[in-house]
């Protein structure tokens, strides 16, 4: 990873976090242009995809909340993965009105990809640090987003 020169190891305590959380985002998203094409599918409705395949009984207001985007947006993406066929709607027993988002096999099948790369990238980015500074990055950015 190729970083800003403001990046130096005698300055490491004076830098915010921010700017580590956006260089790892920058990387990632590198990352992923390099490594994922996909004529379907667009980088920014990837997530949309990983969400749906991590989360149980979701809704598209949920993902709305979630990504801090419009209901036309994700109304127009998840329309596009029914079309697809890696989404299906189905009526929430709780309240007809709502419509659960799950994944079909095909999305399924997709999410095994995306998250093949995802695994490599942050293996990848974790290569200098040992499995339990991993364990513990993660533990405290857990606690961060708490």
């Amino acid at each position: 990873m190729k970083l800003p020169k403001q990046f130096k190891e005698e300055n490491k305590q004076n830098i915010f976090i921010y700017h580590y959380v956006e260089e790892l985002i920058s990387n990632y998203g590198e990352y992923i242009k390099k490594n994922y094409t996909d004529e379907n599918l667009t980088r920014k409705e990837l997530p949309f995809l990983i969400r749906i395949r991590f989360s149980d009984n979701t809704t598209q207001q949920e993902l709305v909340e979630l990504f801090k985007v419009s209901d036309a947006y994700t109304a127009k993406i998840l329309r596009k993965f029914e079309n697809l066929e890696y989404i299906t709607r189905i009526e929430d027993p709780t309240n007809r009105r709502r419509k659960i988002v799950k994944l079909t096999p095909k999305g399924i099948k997709k999410t095994d990809k995306l998250i093949e790369i995802i695994n490599n990238w942050e293996t990848n980015v974790t290569s200098k640090i040992t499995k339990e500074e991993s364990e513990t990055l993660k533990t405290i950015l857990f606690k961060l987003l708490m």
